[in-house]
Parts: C-alpha cells; sequence; structure tokens
C-alpha cells in the first residue's frame, strides 16, 4: 500500500472510529438523561393563593439546566394537578423570585436542599403494589429511573419521578419528593426573603404576565390576614401507626393508603400493612384500606376514611407518647369503627365499597392464581 493511500485509510478508520465514539457518547448522554429526569409541580393551598413567577432555577448535582413550569401555581397543597417538560438531573436546591398577589409582595426563595437526604432518597424506590416473585419491602435501593409496569409485573417499584413546591402565605414553601401515585414524602419547610426594593420586578411582572396594574391588585386582590399558620400546622407529627383489625377469620389486610394534611402520602402493603412500624407521621386527611375475607369479590372490599383535622388533632394531643390508630371491621364486613388508643375517634364519613376482580390492583395479582 502507498504511502498516500495508508495515510488515507488511517484516516478513514479515525473518521470511523470517531463516528462510532460520538453515537455511543450520545447514546449513553440519553440514556442517562432519561434515567435521571423528573417532573417539577408547583401548587398552593387554593386559588385565593395562587402566585406569579418572576425567575425560576432548580439547582442540579450534575449542573444540568432545571426549572419550574410556565404559569403560576395551580391545584391543591402538595398536587398542582398539571404534568410539565421533563427536567434531568439531581435537585440539590432552588432559586426562585415570585409575585404573591394576595399580600403584594415579591420574594426571593434561595435554598440549597440536604444534600445526603437528597442522595439517600435519590437512592430508594418504593411500591406501588406488590412484589410477585419475593417479600414486598417498604422501599429498595434501586437507584433512579427504576419504574414499575404493567408489561412487567417483578417492577413493583418507583424510583423518584416528580419535584413538587407548594407556596403558601408569607413566603412558606414546602418541598415534597413523589414516587409514584401513592408515594410522596415531605423533604423541608423553607423560608422565601421578601424583597424590599422592587420597582425594577414590578415593571417585570406587569408588563408582561398581570393585566391589572399594581394599584388595582392592592384595592382588590389581597388578603390582609393571610397566614401559613394553618399549613404549618399540618406538619405537627405524632409517634402512630393504623392498625386494621375484624373478628372475622379470614380476614386479611391487603393495603393502606394514607393522605395526610400535610401534603405527604404512604403507601402501606403486605407484609408490614398489619402491623406497620409506628413512627412519626402527620395527621391523616383520607385513609383507604382493603382487604379480603374470601376469594369471592363479595368478599373483596374498600374502606375510605374521611378525617377532620381539628378534631384528630385534639384526639392526637391528648392520646400520649405512641397511638394505635384502631380501625375495626364488622365481621359481615357491613360496617367500620374508628379508635385512638381504645378510644372512639370520629370521623368525617366512612364508605365502603365492593371490588371487583376486573378493578383489583397489581398488589392482588397473585391471589387471584
Amino acid at each position: 500500500m502507498q504511502g498516500t493511500e495508508k495515510e488515507k485509510y488511517n484516516m478513514d478508520n479515525m473518521k470511523y472510529f470517531l463516528f462510532v465514539l460520538i453515537i455511543n457518547l450520545v447514546e449513553c448522554q440519553k440514556m442517562n438523561d432519561e434515567k435521571n429526569a423528573f417532573h417539577v409541580e408547583i401548587c398552593a393551598p387554593a386559588n385565593k393563593y395562587r402566585i406569579e413567577f418572576v425567575s425560576d432555577h432548580i439547582k442540579t448535582l450534575e449542573g444540568t439546566p432545571a426549572g419550574l413550569p410556565y404559569g403560576g401555581t395551580s391545584g391543591t397543597w402538595g398536587n398542582s394537578g398539571k404534568g410539565w417538560t421533563e427536567q434531568y438531573g439531581t435537585p440539590i436546591g432552588a432559586d426562585i423570585t415570585y409575585y404573591s398577589k394576595y399580600e403584594d409582595t415579591f420574594y426571593r426563595l434561595n435554598v440549597d436542599f440536604p444534600i445526603d437526604k437528597i442522595k439517600d432518597y435519590m437512592e430508594r424506590a418504593y411500591p406501588r403494589w406488590d412484589d410477585q416473585y419475593e417479600e414486598t419491602k417498604e422501599y429498595k435501593k434501586l437507584g433512579r429511573g427504576y419504574e414499575a409496569g404493567n408489561s412487567e409485573p417483578k417492577k413493583s417499584y418507583d424510583s423518584f419521578s416528580t419535584l413538587v413546591f407548594g407556596f403558601a402565605p408569607r413566603g412558606m414553601v414546602v418541598v415534597w419528593l413523589r414516587y409514584n401515585y401513592f408515594q410522596q414524602i415531605e423533604l423541608g419547610r423553607f423560608q422565601a426573603q421578601v424583597i424590599q426594593d422592587d420597582k425594577d420586578l414590578e415593571k417585570v411582572m406587569f408588563s408582561k404576565t398581570i393585566s391589572v396594574t399594581r394599584k388595582e391588585i392592592r384595592q382588590t386582590r389581597l388578603i390582609p390576614d393571610a397566614s401559613p399558620l394553618q399549613w404549618d400546622n399540618y406538619r405537627i407529627r405524632y409517634n402512630w401507626h393504623p392498625l386494621v383489625t375484624s373478628e372475622n377469620s379470614h380476614f386479611e389486610v391487603m393495603e393502606i393508603m394514607n393522605k395526610y394534611y400535610n401534603g405527604e402520602q404512604e403507601n402501606m402493603l403486605r407484609p408490614w400493612v398489619s402491623n406497620p412500624p409506628i413512627r412519626e407521621r402527620a395527621i391523616p386527611q383520607e385513609l383507604y384500606v382493603f382487604w379480603q375475607t374470601g376469594k369471592e369479590d363479595s368478599e373483596r372490599l374498600q374502606a375510605n376514611i374521611f378525617f377532620n383535622w381539628e378534631e384528630v388533632n385534639e384526639a392526637f394531643k391528648k392520646a400520649g407518647n405512641t397511638i394505635d390508630m384502631q380501625i375495626k371491621i364488622s365481621q359481615d364486613n357491613k360496617e367500620v369503627w374508628v379508635f385512638l388508643n381504645n378510644q372512639p375517634l370520629k370521623t368525617d364519613s366512612i364508605r365502603i365499597f365492593g371490588w371487583t376482580n376486573s378493578m383489583l390492583k397489581g398488589n392482588w395479582f397473585k391471589d387471584l392464581k
């Protein structure tokens, strides 16, 4: 092979090698992005507490740019009810400037999340239904990007999927980590600071986002007594667990889904659902109990229990340092009673529903074999 031909051959090989390397790097980056993808939600306690954003930046461990959805807050406390484009990276903080119309105040939230806590929670995956192949764990260290799916029943667990911001009055901001439909954990409560010199921000906000004048805001939109106290109180925790029992000899509790007033959600599955660990938990807002007393549809039931925060919080205060919430089901499955350390606990309402095979969740699949 002549010198020039050899050089051309080597050059072509080098170009091919570089092409393959670039393709591999792109694919690796794509896989890494998919693994580290997450959604962001922004919520407030109610529509009257809606806020608008001037600028936003979610800090990530990798330095990947990430931010909030477009528009203002929506939904309820802990859930905006809206999705948005995936962001990428490991969220470790936020720098957000926003305007609270009902207070006529600009705030800046510039915080760093507790890094060790973040790294721990990023490794966790929580179950959405029973594992069909081994004992279901409260969570597993499976890392990011792990998602349960009906096509792969073995994948019962979901890793971190959504970062949720909740904006309450006077600069109170709560951040939650969501793993699936049934598991949401409070990361922390943070405090935004009032921006005193806001003339430049006013020009930006009222020229691009808000159609009325600031004077009109002050005359018609203000809520003078707006306070974060209610949502701060929702964060009060007690050492307790729910215990579900029945006099029916065939009774088996299968799942408890707990929605708390502080915006958290917890999914309890077998085997630990029969005696969940006592730990600090907020006051329950809604508690869903699933059980069976046989294999027939009529023997598979669900009770939806709704609580009033003031009444239940007062009862928890008086109950002591360690609390059993006892949920007792009648032998014929027609009645449900709730007690706190053997004292009757008032509920807002209790509704009992039956289930058919077609309605059963994944955690009951193995019982149908």
